[in-house]
């Protein structure tokens, strides 16, 4: 059975990547500690992994390893991560499927297809394979990737699709956990990197001077969540700011709020550490 290998430097990764042979299908989680769906992708991936070989002469192996989207931004970067859960699946130094969200389904079906296609061509491979070949890690250069944007959990069914009440209160349910995802949710229209309109611009601006760590979701690309949180929040324009599940308001709000409290976001503040010349 094959267990989930916590990677934490950039050093660690290229050295695992470069023992894998080219049969070995490599399953990569990108995770954020704060964002709750995370946890449960964690839950289902370490049960997949106790289904698979780490490796044999007889079945081609897999390699699981998991990965913290902040942490390693530059790794994050490589594989355009801006929201977790994110999977990827690669093999021999290429990418077959990515998988973004918490949907166990999707990710069990990514992982079976791809372990299959492997199982059955791994014989012919096997002969071309020389012995100890391994695949190296391309990397790319580029800046810190953004604070990754939470997934809206996974949509309702087409049996709850049909029922508009039952459409309505899942919908609820999914939004209830989104403002929750992590401590300070910033639901805007664009991303941190690209904000589509100034007002989400000037807030981004504000957690950035601020050290803020918070989560994002582009409210522009999912229009279910867009629609439903203005109901969902009683409060009908973009940006919304939540903190610790509750709304704060919009970009007037918060300026209101730092006026009055300048140590408004101190409890959510990263605290950067001053170095001196020695």
């Amino acid at each position: 059975m094959s267990t989930i290998r916590e990677i934490t430097t950039e050093e660690e990764w290229r050295a695992h990547v470069a023992s894998l042979s080219k049969q070995t299908l490599l399953i990569i989680s990108f995770h954020a500690p704060w964002a709750a769906p995370c946890t449960q992708m964690n839950a289902v991936l370490k049960a997949l992994a106790a289904e698979y070989p780490a490796g044999s002469s007889s079945d081609p192996p897999t390699s699981w390893v998991s990965l913290n989207a902040e942490e390693l931004s530059d790794i994050s970067e490589t594989y355009d991560v801006t929201a977790v859960p994110f999977l990827v699946l690669q093999r021999d130094d290429q990418i077959l499927e990515t998988v973004s969200g918490s949907s166990a389904v999707k990710v069990r079906a990514a992982i079976e297809a791809h372990a299959k296609a492997a199982s059955s061509s791994s014989s012919s491979t096997a002969q071309q394979q020389p012995a100890g070949a391994s695949s190296t890690s391309s990397q790319q250069n580029g800046s810190a990737v953004a604070t990754p944007q939470v997934d809206a959990p996974a949509g309702s069914s087409a049996e709850v699709a049909a029922d508009p009440e039952k459409a309505k209160e899942e919908l609820h349910k999914k939004l209830s956990e989104l403002v929750k995802a992590a401590p300070v949710m910033l639901f805007m229209k664009g991303t941190p990197s690209s904000p589509q309109c100034g007002f989400s611009r000037q807030l981004v601006a504000l957690l950035r001077e601020r050290s803020v760590k918070y989560g994002f979701f582009n409210i522009l690309a999912d229009d279910e969540v867009r629609q439903g949180l203005k109901e969902f929040a009683d409060w009908p324009t973009y940006p919304q700011l939540w903190m610790d599940g509750e709304l704060v308001g919009g970009l007037d709000i918060i300026k209101e709020e730092l006026e009055s409290d300048a140590d408004f976001f101190k409890a959510h503040s990263v605290v950067k550490e001053e170095t001196t010349a020695a």
